[in-house]
């Protein structure tokens, strides 16, 4: 059986076996182009087989670099937007303690993690500089062509602070660059101030580089097990190498997903029910916004939090109008929980869950929620994973990614380029040169 499964016992009132096998003969195509690299966009498919083509002497500096920041390092920035910090981060919230940047340096065992050039906020850096006064930090900047503009202008007020700070040889200590272009401003700053750099494939994309130096080394510098990652998406590039929908979990997610949207289905909520989710759910949102969104086309990705927002979003979920589906992902095993406490007095009337956990509590709302939103026509795509580790979040992140380009061929457009972005990046640079 596959490591991570879909449940679709919830899906019956809304799609068929003889519907799913009339969408195998189109998965089979997407699935030789992607495969063949005859498909849109196939300059961008390194991601495809990166797992198991990984050097062990990039995997061993890496974690050699992160073991050095540790070791003269507080505070750890990670600069970077979009697929160059997202994967990090999501991995980071994940797996860390919930609470990690507020614990003792003792209870942490890695520097704390802070995130910085994903927006365009001056308040944010000026209020940075407050921390950073207060600990000794490394910083590790990331942007494949170099040029990114939320990344430039952060690293260069950041890269100030830190040279009125420390000496050259403490500066070379201290920044890392992870770049993809040879000849671009990153790796010009990189060679001139020897800083150490990482290298980004070519042939992969932003989004698709979580499992590269670019998400490693943040990862590693927390302390998670990057080795553990790299061995859960080996295994998931192994059962995904399949074309048959019935076979391949990620393929029938992404069949299913094409299936809804051409019956209207036009937004997708991704939901989970943990808050430790949360950024691995936004680095998905980028995935599928900017692969899929194109050509007049395109699922709207939106995500959800469980419980807390089934007291926000659950009343439209219900009863709103009938353009959505729900991707459910939970985790069935977790490796912290808690129980709920015996009183006598037992004012909330909570005696009868005594001595439950809270996690068999949020199964229920899960199960709960399920039935509700089923009944209220919502098809809903449950994806269930065993536990929550390292291991779990490597399959996971090619698991999604080898759906989205399957999808995206479905779609008939090019899940690795983002022609929108790069309009808007175009117009905002007009705007700003010519005032």
């Amino acid at each position: 059986m596959a490591y991570i499964t879909i449940d679709d016992r919830y899906l019956k009132d809304f799609t068929t076996d003889a519907e799913m096998d009339e969408w195998q003969a189109y998965v089979t195509k997407a699935h030789n182009e992607l495969h063949n690299k005859t498909g849109l966009g196939s300059d961008y498919l390194g991601w495809l087989e990166y797992p198991n083509l990984i050097p062990n002497d990039e995997i061993e500096r890496i974690k050699a670099v992160a073991e050095q920041i540790k070791q003269h390092s507080e505070l750890f920035l990670v600069i970077g937007v979009g697929g160059s910090y997202l994967g990090a981060r999501a991995a980071i919230e994940l797996l860390s303690h919930t609470f990690s940047n507020e614990l003792s340096k003792e209870k942490r065992n890695a520097p704390k993690i802070v995130y910085v050039g994903h927006h365009l906020s001056g308040t944010y850096l000026h209020d940075l500089f407050d921390l950073l006064d207060e600990h000794d930090f490394s910083v590790n900047v990331i942007s494949k062509s170099g040029t990114t503009t939320e990344t430039a202008i952060a690293f260069r007020i950041i890269k100030q602070y830190m040279k009125n700070r420390y000496d050259e040889r403490e500066l070379r200590k201290r920044i890392f660059v992870t770049t993809g272009n040879e000849h671009g401003p990153l790796k010009q700053i990189a060679r001139k101030e020897k800083y150490e750099t990482f290298s980004i494939p070519d042939d992969i994309g932003g989004r698709y580089s979580v499992l590269t130096a670019v998400g490693l080394l943040p990862i590693a510098v927390s302390g998670i097990p990057i080795d553990e990652i790299i061995a859960g998406a080996q295994q998931a590039y192994e059962e995904t190498k399949v074309d048959n929908i019935r076979n391949n979990q990620s393929y029938f997610y992404a069949t299913l997903r094409n299936i809804f949207y051409n019956k209207g289905k036009k937004i997708e909520i991704f939901s989970t029910y943990e808050p430790r989710w949360h950024y691995f759910q936004e680095w998905w949102k980028q995935l599928y916004g900017e692969s899929e969104g194109k050509d007049g086309k395109g699922i709207f990705p939106a995500t959800a939090t469980f419980t807390t927002d089934l007291h926000s979003l659950g009343q439209y979920i219900q009863d709103g109008e009938r353009h959505i589906f729900q991707t459910v992902l939970f985790a069935d095993e977790l490796n912290r929980d808690i129980t709920i406490p015996y009183e006598e007095d037992d004012v909330e009337r909570l005696n009868d869950l005594a001595e439950k956990t809270v996690h068999s509590i949020n199964q229920s709302a899960f199960e709960g929620a399920l039935i509700a939103h089923t009944k209220g026509g919502v098809p809903n795509i449950i994806i269930r994973s065993p536990k929550v580790d390292a291991f779990t979040y490597g399959y996971l992140v090619y698991f999604f990614q080898k759906a989205c380009a399957i999808s995206g061929y479905l779609l008939q457009v090019n899940p690795f380029d983002q022609p929108g972005v790069e309009e808007y990046k175009k117009q905002m640079m007009s705007i700003i040169y010519n005032r």
